[in-house]
């Protein structure tokens, strides 16, 4: 998927942290270079080969987006959440290293800390991503493949089957450049990640990534940030629709 339609200085994705007090920006071109970053430590760093599975078991969050584009872009199958999976093998992404199981080919830890602070007390055995993936380059060349692209709530989709639920979703719930959806609702399942994420991001649109979120300050973040929809429960407020 193009990251880069439209201006590469407009805000693609933004992620707020309630109960941190948290709220970062990151534009297309910004995105865009983190994403090569982790696919280069995937490939150069962590010997991922295409067709392997990439199992990501993360909150709603900015790097969570970007795991799974760059899971994509080095050629592996993403695995969202740890029910989701039945087959012994890949590679297991998660913020909370010493929960993961035993079979993992690699455990990546994520502290996803605003400040990029590394992981406390992290096991010898784990993979520290904020240490890490900044000896990595900010380009990466996308790998094609037709295989295995996602497997979520016992469902695989391969990559065009997944093309077609983000064009029907579309054809459904147009979106276009100057959209701006607010995500609350974490990607365990096909539909939260195509309408929090890849539809907007395919129509050239951006997303408000929420979590934690504080409802007393949803009017004040409908209002700053735009919104002109939202991916996850039922808004009372004018002039903001609500995708499924």
């Amino acid at each position: 998927m193009d990251l880069m339609r439209g201006s590469a200085q407009r805000p693609l994705v933004t992620f707020y942290d309630d109960a941190r007090g948290e709220r970062v920006e990151f534009s297309r071109r910004t995105f865009d270079n983190w994403t090569a970053k982790t696919a280069n430590l995937l490939v150069a760093g962590l010997d991922a080969q295409p067709g392997g599975k990439v199992v990501i078991d993360l909150p709603l969050h900015w790097q969570t987006a970007v795991w799974i584009f760059a899971a994509w872009w080095a050629g592996q199958e993403v695995v969202l959440g740890r029910a989701a999976v039945r087959a012994e093998e890949g590679l297991w992404v998660t913020d909370d290293p010493r929960g993961a199981p035993e079979w993992p080919d690699e455990v990546v830890g994520l502290s996803l800390d605003a400040l990029g602070a590394p992981l406390k007390d992290a096991p010898a055995w784990v993979t520290d991503y904020a240490v890490e993936v900044r000896a990595y380059g900010d380009r990466f060349a996308p790998y094609a493949s037709e295989g295995p692209r996602l497997t979520v709530t016992n469902t695989t989709f391969t990559a065009s089957q997944l093309d077609t639920e983000i064009v029907t979703f579309l054809n459904e719930h147009p979106l276009h450049t100057d959209d701006r959806v607010l995500v609350t609702t974490p990607f365990t399942d096909a539909g939260s990640l195509v309408s929090g994420l890849l539809a907007p991001l395919r129509a050239g649109a951006s997303v408000i990534l929420c979590r934690d979120l504080d409802d007393d300050l949803l009017p004040r973040r409908i209002k700053t940030e735009h919104v002109t929809a939202v991916a996850g429960p039922e808004t009372p407020y004018a002039n903001v629709r609500r995708l499924p």
